[in-house]
């Protein structure tokens, strides 16, 4: 049996938004430590492009957790994530069977 090319975009695009989350989160603690600089405009280029493609999820995550010391919002949100693409699987193969 295949899979439904609807549930695997579906997988795909939370796989790859996922992947965008944990990239900007590397990349902010590389600029925060300074071991790379957004003067580089490459770097800031890729930067802002992680930025403005996460950050409004982030920012929906940050409005619910209590203000704290480490940014935990890129932790809930890949859990998120995650709960949302194993339940889209799990709907799916309820549905299947």
């Amino acid at each position: 049996m295949g899979v439904n090319p609807i549930i695997w975009l579906i997988i795909t695009v939370i796989d790859i938004y996922v992947w965008f989350v944990i990239a900007g989160v590397i990349l902010s603690w590389l600029v925060t430590f300074d071991v790379i600089n957004l003067r580089n405009r490459f770097v800031y280029m890729v930067y802002d492009v992680l930025h403005r493609i996460t950050e409004p999820a982030l920012k929906r995550v940050r409005r619910f957790l209590p203000r704290m010391q480490i940014d935990f919002s890129p932790i809930v949100l890949i859990v998120g994530l995650y709960f949302i693409r194993y339940s889209v699987i799990w709907l799916y193969l309820k549905m299947a069977a």
